[in-house]
């Protein structure tokens, strides 16, 4: 399973960005998806999560700014992100769980997309 990211960018503050992220290859059922970020210098953290039967979750930084929403039928996850702060700049990665049909779970990443909002 192969997960690719797009829709990085430089943005102003106050502006706005959509990434999207793709999982492809032989995928028998993908659970949840998810973004994180990796701001400079500090650890990857939880931006938002989305199970299959589309419950969200966000963290309290991103809460009321920030949407994740998926279409299944592509394997696809969305975050549009309104409002953006300078310190919203980070690498941001997709991650995707596929659950098989023996419960056994598969996490998979993709490479990151940048973003960068300036002041």
């Amino acid at each position: 399973v192969q997960v690719v990211e797009s829709g990085g960018g430089l943005v102003q503050a106050g502006g706005s960005l959509t990434l999207s992220c793709a999982a492809s290859g032989s995928i028998f059922s993908i659970d949840t998806m998810g973004w994180y970020r990796q701001p400079p210098g500090k650890q990857r953290e939880l931006v938002a999560t989305i199970i299959s039967g589309g419950t969200t979750n966000y963290a309290d930084s991103v809460k009321g700014r920030f949407t994740i929403s998926r279409d299944d039928a592509k394997n696809t996850v969305y975050l549009q992100m309104n409002s953006l702060k300078p310190e919203d700049t980070a690498v941001y990665y997709c991650n995707a769980i596929e659950i098989l049909r023996d419960r056994t779970a598969y996490t998979y990443w993709g490479q990151g997309t940048q973003v960068t909002v300036s002041s």
